[in-house]
């Protein structure tokens, strides 16, 4: 078991992805190498009026300069200040934190199905599949947004050699539509085939995924998103219902949970 810890690090470098996407790079941190895909971080922004943590993604490790990286999406108050740090100002982070995605079996083909800001533990996730062995070309990454300004990062997935999906509710980039109706249709025309889903963004995407695994027999996990005030299982502020009766921590139960497991 991982036990996090606090720690300060440096803003090393913030990209600015347009439409309120941002990338932001810590280090040195010393624990970069224990972040799994699926781990995120709880960052505090010393000196600022915001009390509590704001719980990231991981979405790359560079383990040769202890270099971690978050992308993110402005949402409020405190993903605002995050968003004008500059190279060389101090971030408190808490972590690695979460319990991350597990690896495919041998001949799984992996579906990953993103939705919007969902997508950065994905990203990690084919990277570090790649990294370790798995033919990209083995690898469907379904990207789904709004329009095309939601879709972030589209090179660099690409430049993982993966199969890359997108798909936009306006059709103003990739396909039209709802982006789990083309997985739904992947699946379905290669039935027979091992395949494995990992997913992340919004709860109907999340549902939808859910079901298409169920319908089909299909292992997979999706990552969930809750407010998570404390990030360690304290405050019991991230509860969800599970299928077999009972609750669970995001923050610490997950925030990735097996296909069927949480009601949704």
């Amino acid at each position: 078991m991982i036990r996090p810890t606090c720690e300060r690090t440096l803003v090393r470098k913030v990209r600015d992805l347009k439409n309120n996407y941002y990338s932001m790079t810590f280090g040195p941190y010393s624990r970069a190498g224990e972040c799994r895909p699926g781990s995120f971080l709880h960052v505090r922004m010393p000196g600022s009026e915001i009390y509590f943590r704001r719980a990231m993604s991981v979405a790359g490790i560079d383990t040769r300069k202890g270099e971690i990286e978050i992308i993110f999406k402005i949402f409020g108050r405190g993903t605002t200040i995050l968003s004008k740090y500059t190279r060389g100002d101090t971030v408190d982070i808490l972590g690695p934190l979460g319990v991350p995605f597990s690896a495919p079996k041998k001949n799984e083909r992996v579906l990953i199905v993103a939705g919007g800001v969902g997508f950065p533990p994905l990203l990690y996730l084919a990277a570090d599949l790649i990294r370790k062995g798995l033919d990209a070309r083995r690898i469907e990454f379904f990207y789904g947004g709004r329009s095309s300004t939601d879709l972030v990062e589209r090179a660099r997935i690409k430049k993982l050699g993966v199969n890359f999906h997108p798909f936009t509710d306006d059709g103003s980039y990739g396909g039209d539509g709802m982006v789990t109706a083309p997985v739904e249709r992947f699946v379905h025309e290669h039935q027979g085939e091992k395949l494995r889903i990992y997913a992340c963004g919004p709860e109907p995407m999340l549902k939808a995924a859910d079901q298409i695994g169920l319908r089909s027999d299909i292992p997979g996990q999706l990552s969930l998103e809750a407010p998570m005030p404390c990030g360690i299982g304290v405050c019991l502020g991230c509860v969800v219902p599970l299928t077999v009766g009972g609750y669970a921590r995001v923050c610490c139960d997950g925030p990735v949970f097996n296909i069927g497991e949480v009601k949704l």
